[in-house]
């Protein structure tokens, strides 16, 4: 049988599950910003900036807490790397928000809706793991679909692509609007990452 240490609190556990909240929070802001009128952009910009402030203050709190811990509940790197991937999720919907913002499109792509539709699943899928950490329990489900669903905003992707280079649009609204959407690929692509390094935790802890 193999023996561990494990740590006298549950401080990471409580860290990364504010962290799983706040990206929920952030992606229920995006699915406003997208169907609103242009002019209530600028509100939902500045609530959206603040999510990102409150990553970026979660990830700070997990590092802190990492230089102070003698004894961690995983492996160190895995810690400080769950924490970078969660704060990538909400820094590249803030970006997509505050492109949007400045470029001020009338319309975004309809597609744009379905993509942020993807990632809605995906926070609530992560959110909803991060607790399960203290146990690591009941979480291949938490990376097999998230796996799925970022395939499934890599067709959205496509699909945006198509339609963003099918000869009606000028330039320049293709490239601020391709901007737009790479971003919330990206975040895709950091759920996905986040899943990764869960998955490899619960391999190394098996």
């Amino acid at each position: 049988m193999r023996l561990r240490l494990k740590p006298r609190d549950d401080r990471f556990f409580d860290l990364f599950s504010v962290a799983g909240t706040n990206i929920a929070t952030a992606t229920s802001l995006l699915r406003e910003f997208v169907t609103v009128p242009t002019e209530e952009r600028g509100e939902l910009a500045k609530k959206m900036r603040a999510a990102e402030h409150a990553g970026d203050d979660a990830t700070h709190a997990i590092v802190e807490q990492l230089d102070r811990s003698f004894i961690t509940p995983f492996d160190r790197e895995d810690i400080y790397r769950l924490a970078i991937r969660l704060d990538d999720v909400v820094d590249y919907m803030d970006a997509a928000v505050d492109l949007t913002t400045l470029y001020n499109p009338e319309a975004l792509p309809d597609n744009v809706r379905l993509q942020v539709e993807v990632l809605d699943k995906c926070a609530k899928l992560t959110a909803d793991a991060m607790p399960r950490l203290a146990t690591l329990r009941n979480l291949t489900d938490f990376w097999v679909q998230i796996n799925e669903l970022e395939n499934e905003a890599d067709q959205i992707y496509r699909r945006l692509l198509q339609f963003l280079f099918n000869g009606s649009h000028d330039p320049l609204t293709v490239m601020k609007l391709k901007e737009i959407v790479d971003q919330l690929e990206f975040a895709a692509d950091a759920f996905e990452h986040v899943a990764d390094v869960v998955h490899s935790i619960a391999v190394k802890e098996s």
